[in-house]
């Protein structure tokens, strides 16, 4: 099954370099994660302040340009995982951020990890 990791953190982050431990860890995380095929797609986000919003509300649409400055907290980044269950997509986002714990221990954020419904 699919699912949709959400890397949130405060607009604090966005923007500033992660250490270079991190990244070189999170490049090994990646390889081993394509190559064993749990990992179909990821990226970091650029900061708010280089996106919009289009929001529908009341029959009317809306752009709003970034930042957005009345965001406690954003999306950093994503990962798109094949898991063969709940409880594997749990132990990858785990060991993700167990990754930014251990090489970034300033930091603070959360991995949100959700099943893709089946529409099909």
């Amino acid at each position: 099954m699919k699912y949709l990791m959400l890397i949130k953190h405060s607009e604090d982050y966005a923007g500033t370099p992660p250490p270079q431990a991190l990244m070189d860890a999170m490049g090994e995380f990646v390889q081993e994660s394509f190559k064993n095929k749990t990992l179909v797609d990821t990226a970091g986000l650029r900061p708010t302040k280089d996106g919009v919003r289009v929001r529908s509300a009341r029959g009317k649409l809306t752009t709003t340009d970034g930042p957005f400055t009345e965001s406690k907290e954003i999306v950093g980044g994503f990962a798109i995982i094949d898991a063969q269950s709940r409880a594997q997509a749990i132990d990858i986002a785990t060991r993700f951020m167990e990754l930014h714990r251990v090489h970034w221990p300033e930091f603070t954020g959360e991995c949100e990890v959700r099943p893709f419904e089946d529409v099909g």
